[in-house]
């Protein structure tokens, strides 16, 4: 028996809408096979368009065991690069961002072009060829002012998730956007706790008193349950599609990533304490009012709030079995002017609370699922049915690469 074996039987014998086993949620050999399998092969949310303005602009990201650089290049292009110089391995790009006119690696000053390619390695011999030590790429696509990357030699189609997010996104124009605040937090849980703890909000109203001023509770605002009969969804939908809007639910067969737009409670029109505007100056120039909220879920790596006035997008990144990096970004339009379009306490004030409050949440999670006694429990389906879509994907993503080599076909486990 091999560890993919014992996760292809736990996946087999699991019973639908119910949590996972232990092992998923803490054992290291699991943890690794979740990041060989998942992280290492999809493409994950890197960052915005809006922070790499000009060329030299770069972001860094840690995929597991993979440092990854950015970089918009002279062309106007972004890329994305393997942070590994290819002399003898040193990262290139050291500080999570900035700007430089090369990349020069701070070991040997090998120094590269924005495009990666190697300019200048000091005394190599003259039957060195600089042309076959450029930086090692990494794919790399813009959509409606997302970057995503992808670690795979041989990376999935990413059109399915140009097709998905275009139509909804790019009225909001997150390209023209900047941003005014980011955070990352530490979360001491398995990354799958994070997500499930996101989709759901069965737990919002005895743990998120700031949240819930503007955020409905409803399972259909999520597509949880229900919204196909919700009259007040309905209405929003309708109401958004005659300004032009996409707002009905869309989520792709796979079931890995999905979009929708839905109400914010009464006349609230930004997740503020008092449902009022946080930011004078919108994102883009839409002229519809009252259009709530734009969700846009995508596993393993990014959810996302965009509102008429501001976005918050988040990215989660896996540290190790129990470790969680949650990053956390809010944009505005590039020419608002902080003390004079937006207050940063407000802007912010909501969501670092909620962040934190779900920090707790998955953390005493994790504590509890770590006890001898901890079994997997019944999900509710009426709140918690976002869950079981989580867990259902998990299991039918991970199922057939499990199968690959070292590993029984799925059929013959028991």
């Amino acid at each position: 028996m091999t560890i993919r074996d014992d996760m292809l039987d736990l996946i087999r014998s699991h019973q639908y809408g119910y949590s996972l086993p232990q092992p998923f949620y803490k054992d290291p050999e699991f943890f690794k096979q979740d990041l060989e399998l998942t992280w290492y092969r999809d493409w994950l949310f890197a960052g915005h368009d809006c922070e790499l303005t000009k060329p030299g602009h770069y972001i860094t990201l840690q995929v597991g065991a993979y440092p990854v650089v950015v970089v918009r290049g002279r062309d106007g292009e972004i890329r994305a690069f393997h942070n590994s110089c290819r002399h003898r391995g040193s990262r290139v790009c050291l500080k999570e961002k900035g700007t430089t006119a090369k990349l020069v690696c701070p070991y040997h000053q090998w120094t590269y072009d924005l495009d990666g390619k190697l300019l200048f390695a000091r005394q190599m011999g003259d039957d060195f060829d600089p042309s076959q030590h450029s930086l090692k790429p990494v794919a790399c696509e813009r959509v409606a002012g997302y970057i995503f990357i992808c670690l795979a030699d041989e990376p999935a189609d990413f059109q399915p998730v140009r097709d998905l997010v275009e139509p909804y996104f790019l009225p909001h124009d997150l390209a023209n956007a900047k941003v005014a605040h980011e955070t990352t937090i530490i979360e001491e849980g398995n990354w799958k706790l994070v997500w499930e703890n996101n989709r759901e909000c069965y737990h919002c109203a005895g743990n998120h008193p700031e949240l819930c001023k503007t955020y409905p509770e409803a399972p259909s605002v999520t597509h949880i349950t229900g919204e196909a009969t919700d009259p007040e969804m309905s209405a929003h939908w309708r109401k958004c599609e005659s300004a032009g809007l996409p707002a009905r639910f869309h989520m792709h067969e796979s079931g890995q990533f999905r979009a929708i737009r839905s109400p914010l409670l009464g006349d609230s029109v930004s997740y503020t304490m008092n449902g009022k505007p946080a930011v004078s100056r919108n994102l883009s120039d839409l002229a519809v009012d009252g259009i709530g909220a734009l969700m846009l879920f995508h596993y393993p790596s990014s959810w996302n709030h965009v509102l008429k006035d501001h976005a918050v997008t988040f990215r989660v990144m896996p540290l190790g079995p129990n470790r969680t990096a949650v990053t956390t970004k809010w944009l505005v339009h590039k020419d608002a002017v902080e003390g004079v379009d937006y207050d940063l306490e407000n802007l912010t004030h909501v969501w670092n609370h909620t962040n934190d409050q779900d920090r707790q949440i998955v953390e005493e999670n994790a504590r509890g699922i770590e006890s001898p006694a901890y079994e997997p429990g019944p999900y509710s389906e009426l709140h918690e049915g976002g869950v079981i879509q989580f867990v259902e994907w998990y299991k039918e993503f991970m199922a057939p690469r499990l199968q690959g080599a070292g590993a029984r076909p799925l059929k013959d486990v028991a």
